[in-house]
């Protein structure tokens, strides 16, 4: 399998591989890379992934996209990935052991695809610890070392923290908001004490962060100097782990693959719905994708108009379900690319618009004509929204969901009427709302409930360096600590 940016060929004559772009980030033209051609899935090979077990699924799905690794050793990363020693926060009621159970609020109709059972509660755990497992099998046959440059708006930094700690040969500089996000989620990240873990809080908005992560990924000769990779969901992995959980959602919810089924995703950088969208053009029968926004709605507004307006930082809103306070969605970027029939300049010409901060505008194009082909449809959600969908959820049916699991709930709800009848909606959960305690109390009046083996986490000694958002500065900080 060869790999392509989303501007080009990214100036290189032979295509790259997946080991070559899983250390590298953003391509050097700055696109995203993209296989070249997305492998289809056969109704025989559907057929035969039905009954395996999520480490099986992963390396049948993912050996369609990684062919430079050997596949016994993807088969024993993925074994080692996928356990019920590491997902092991399971709901109460759910098997233990069953990796993304699917937790019916209406059985058969309307489903929580549960993706936050691994260490840090959160679903960016189902691809990063699979990442974690990967930089380290590269860079040990490499003879190599990486310092990897993040930025989360929330569940991303911890994730990757956790999937990292510890490991050979890799050193993690993490950008996160200061004070934006969750008492609970600073805990996580602050917390750690393990040596090559680093925590910069920029004072700024999510936005700030990833822009210093993409200049600092476009200075390609500090890039190169320094071993510089990333572990945003601009890394073409974080995606393509992220397909597994649609088939396996997929498989939970129907008897037979001639049903289809809907998925509804809380969204912010675009790289959860993404995956969906590459899972549906494989021929996963997916009838619709659902995309839930906060009040920060600029990926809903483009869905309803055919305009990308990022937003300014100072336009970015402080939310309560931080984690999708973001206003500049990297990974729209891979769906652009296909909804422009994969043009690479006209993606180039859309993103020069983008990065000199002014909008597009595809309203009237023959590719926006077409959006109906890619099954989106999107809708937002506010906080009085959230706080009466935890409240309608729990009294309706007790469980307790986390604010951004919320507004794919009500985006879903609302958004009813535009699946087809009979096909169920799987919303993507995304965190357990331990994280997000305080408008837990807020909308029930109760603590939620949290892992015996995260008591008192926020009580730990914190370790995090506070920074202005200076791109420059964030270099000096990581070349003064490898």
């Amino acid at each position: 399998m060869k790999y392509i940016s989303t501007r080009g060929h990214a100036g290189q004559s032979a295509k790259p591989e997946f080991c070559d772009i899983l250390l590298g980030g953003l391509a050097p033209d700055g696109g995203l890379y993209l296989p070249e051609s997305y492998p289809q899935v056969t109704r025989a090979e559907l057929d035969a992934w039905r009954g395996l077990s999520y480490a099986e699924l992963a390396f049948a799905i993912l050996s369609k996209f990684i062919t430079d690794i050997p596949p016994a050793d993807l088969k024993a990363i993925c074994d080692k990935t996928y356990t019920a020693e590491v997902y092991r926060h399971v709901r109460e009621g759910d098997e233990a052991g069953d990796i993304t159970p699917v937790h019916w609020l209406e059985q058969g109709r309307l489903g929580l695809l549960e993706l936050s059972n691994g260490p840090t509660l959160a679903f960016k755990d189902m691809a990063m610890q699979l990442l974690g497992n990967l930089f380290e099998y590269v860079l040990a046959r490499r003879g190599e070392t990486i310092n990897i440059l993040g930025a989360t708006s929330g569940d991303t930094g911890s994730a990757a923290e956790y999937a990292m700690r510890g490991k050979h040969g890799v050193r993690v500089f993490m950008l996160s908001p200061h004070g934006l996000m969750s008492p609970f989620q600073r805990a996580q990240m602050y917390s750690l004490q393990d040596d090559n873990i680093f925590n910069i809080a920029v004072t700024g908005m999510f936005d700030d962060a990833q822009d210093i992560v993409k200049a600092v990924s476009n200075d390609h000769a500090f890039k190169a100097a320094n071993k510089i990779g990333a572990v945003n969901s601009i890394n073409w992995a974080r995606v393509a782990a992220q397909i597994v959980y649609y088939f396996k959602g997929y498989f939970a919810a129907t008897k037979s693959n001639d049903e289809q089924v809907a998925f509804c995703v809380p969204s912010g950088n675009f790289g959860n719905i993404c995956a969906g969208h590459i899972a549906r053009q494989m021929g996963l029968p997916v009838a619709k994708l659902i995309l839930a926004t906060n009040e920060n709605d600029v990926l809903d507004e483009f869905f309803r108009s055919g305009v990308y307006r990022p937003r300014k930082a100072a336009e970015t809103r402080v939310t309560s379900s931080p984690s999708m306070d973001i206003s500049k969605a990297s990974n729209f970027e891979r769906f652009v690319f296909d909804l422009v029939g994969r043009d690479p300049r006209k993606v180039a010409a859309l993103w020069a618009e983008v990065d000199a901060g002014r909008a597009f505008d595809l309203s009237t194009s023959s590719e926006f004509a077409r959006i109906a082909d890619f099954g989106f449809v999107s809708g937002a959600s506010s906080h009085a929204d959230r706080l009466a969908t935890i409240r309608k959820v729990f009294e309706q049916y007790g469980v307790m969901i986390d604010t951004h699991t919320a507004d794919g709930v009500k985006v879903a709800w609302e958004r009813a009427a535009e699946v087809p009848a009979g096909v169920p909606v799987l919303v993507l959960e995304t965190a357990l709302p331990v994280k997000f305690a305080d408008t837990i109390v807020e909308a029930l009046g109760r603590e939620p409930g949290r892992p015996a083996d995260l008591e008192g986490i926020e009580k730990l000694p914190q370790r995090v360096e506070v920074m202005a958002p200076d791109a420059e500065a964030v270099k000096r900080f990581i070349v003064e600590r490898i």
